[in-house]
């Protein structure tokens, strides 16, 4: 894990500016590609949160094939990874209320989302560890009070503007970035900052919520330069856990 690069993250959008690009996105995120290296390098900054032993070694369960079987050792094994070290945490707590035995040897171990995607494409194509995101179940509300249907996967938050519905960017690098978020309310507070600056477009901000699995097979599948502006957003509390660490192995 990078954390110094996670840390960095965090400082450069504490200080960015933000603009309305019009031109980027239009509509749907649909017809759009970038290679597993780029793809790699959009997610890379990203931390996550596996439950692991005291070996490192990722929890992991077994599926069973239908609702009325049991799991088997020949079943798919499948291991969390929580997009939220609180959530992360919880997990673990319960663990040890219902099999201490268990769960007082876990542990949080934080890990790239880039990692985690190659990983996961790696054992797609051989037997392995199948990778299944968990989101914070409160964003997914949100998520769902946007969406008339049934919002399924990791909620992104994004925002568009204007009469063409450009998407909100934030300037960094002397770049305009596309700033998906994982909470909503990291989208709000950028959306009440743009309301600031361009009070005339304050009624046509609109907030959506997309799966970060969809964003990601979008990446893989279609093919458009302007992908390379998607940046996402970690959670705060993901921030503040990699800061902690930083300090502590200091």
């Amino acid at each position: 894990m990078k954390m110094k690069s996670l840390v960095r993250w965090c400082l450069a959008l504490s200080v960015a500016g933000i603009t309305l690009s019009s031109g980027l996105f239009s509509g749907t995120l649909k017809a759009l590609a970038l290679t597993e290296t780029q793809i790699v390098e959009r997610l890379k900054t990203i931390p996550v949160f596996a439950v692991a032993d005291e070996n490192g070694a990722p929890l992991v369960a077994r599926i069973p094939q239908n609702a009325q079987s049991t799991p088997d050792p020949d079943s798919p094994s499948v291991a969390g990874v929580f997009i939220n070290p609180i959530d992360a945490q919880a997990f673990i707590t319960r663990l040890k209320q219902e099999n201490p035995n268990l769960g007082n040897k876990l542990q949080i171990i934080p890990v790239s989302l880039g990692d985690i995607y190659q990983l996961d494409r790696r054992n797609s194509q051989q037997e392995g560890v199948d990778f299944t995101y968990v989101p914070t179940s409160r964003q997914v509300e949100l998520a769902q009070q946007l969406n008339p249907e049934n919002f399924q996967g990791v909620p992104l938050f994004v925002a568009k503007a204007g009469a063409e519905g450009g998407y909100l960017t934030l300037q960094q690098n002397d770049e305009q970035v596309i700033p998906f978020f994982f909470e909503k309310e990291g989208i709000e507070q950028m959306v009440e900052r743009f309301k600031e600056q361009q009070p005339s477009l304050a009624n046509t901000i609109q907030i959506q919520a997309v799966p970060l699995e969809g964003v990601i097979q979008t990446l893989e599948q279609n093919d458009n330069a302007e992908l390379e502006k998607i940046v996402l957003i970690p959670t705060q509390a993901s921030l503040e856990y990699i800061n902690t660490l930083r300090q502590q192995q200091r």
